[in-house]
């Protein structure tokens, strides 16, 4: 994998007034597993306390980890209200501008992605530069929810490339039923676990190019398929790993429930197989289930 040094910074007015206040931890203890969680500029937020109770809540299932040595970092702007953090968090601030693109409006759905990959895949740059030693590293979105067990199975795999999720749990907020994703790597940001040297971080933020910004951290669609192509591809988790919180008003992929997103669609009602198969990957949200993504005691 070869890191892109061709700066185009100019053109998005990403200068280093944009990172005041991070500074790499080069120094710091290394940790078995970092947790990488980027907020988006709470100006692109339609209702920023629900941004903080989720947060709150994608919070308390990464502190919930059953084994030591993790760590996470919150990427916030500077000004952004944030909720009280658990033990383990810090907190990198930014002055990245709003994305002018958060909501797709006249934009072309490449144009629209794009835009959001560079916004969040720089909010990533930033926390793993303030990271320091990382140890293996986990995006994880600020809606979403991971397995307790995490850590303690990457301390006992160190090194190992690392993994995707091959399947997760996807979840209706508020509700009770879930479903197995049989491809969340490619459907939810929270599905990659990657050591962290195969990032090859740039030193500093000036020298990452936009297009390593946006597939390498801004996405979780390209990170498998450039990995594999270095040579170092990433092996399924044997276990599911995350779940997929969908939706909510904040959602910024604009999900749906889980009956309509998966069920409701004339064409799939005559696919008896797929119907049945979909059936079978129901399950309830049951209290095993809560104490070990949830964070429930």
């Amino acid at each position: 994998m070869r890191l892109f040094l061709a700066s185009r910074f100019a053109t998005h007015n990403w200068t280093p007034g944009h990172l005041r206040g991070i500074s790499p931890k080069r120094n710091a203890m290394e940790n078995v597993l970092t947790f990488i969680i980027p907020v988006r500029h709470q100006d692109n937020a339609k209702n920023w306390p629900r941004v903080k109770r989720t947060l709150t809540e994608t919070a308390r299932s990464i502190a919930a980890q059953k084994s030591e040595g993790w760590k996470a970092v919150v990427i916030a702007n500077h000004g952004a209200d944030l909720p009280t953090l658990p033990k383990g968090f810090d907190v990198a601030r930014v002055d990245f501008p709003p994305n002018q693109l958060h909501a797709k409006g006249n934009a072309t759905r490449g144009q629209f992605f794009e835009a959001f990959r560079i916004d969040k895949g720089r909010r990533v740059l930033a926390g793993m530069l303030h990271a320091g030693e990382m140890g293996h590293v986990m995006i994880v979105d600020d809606d979403d929810f991971v397995s307790n067990r995490l850590t303690g199975f990457v301390a006992a795999n160190r090194q190992a490339n690392g993994w995707y999720l091959g399947e997760g749990h996807v979840w209706s907020d508020g509700g009770w039923l879930l479903y197995r994703h049989p491809d969340f790597s490619n459907t939810c940001g929270s599905s990659h676990v990657v050591r962290s040297d195969l990032y090859r971080l740039p030193p500093s933020f000036e020298v990452a190019d936009d297009t390593y910004i946006s597939q390498m951290l801004g996405s979780h669609i390209f990170l498998h398929e450039q990995l594999e192509a270095s040579g170092t591809p990433l092996a399924p988790l044997p276990f599911l790993g995350a779940v997929y919180r969908i939706g909510h008003p904040e959602a910024h992929s604009q999900s749906d429930s889980i009956p309509r997103k998966y069920f409701l669609d004339r064409d799939l009602l005559r696919q008896k197989k797929e119907f049945c198969r979909r059936i079978f990957r129901l399950g309830l949200k049951t209290r095993g289930i809560e104490r070990e993504f949830f964070g429930r005691v």
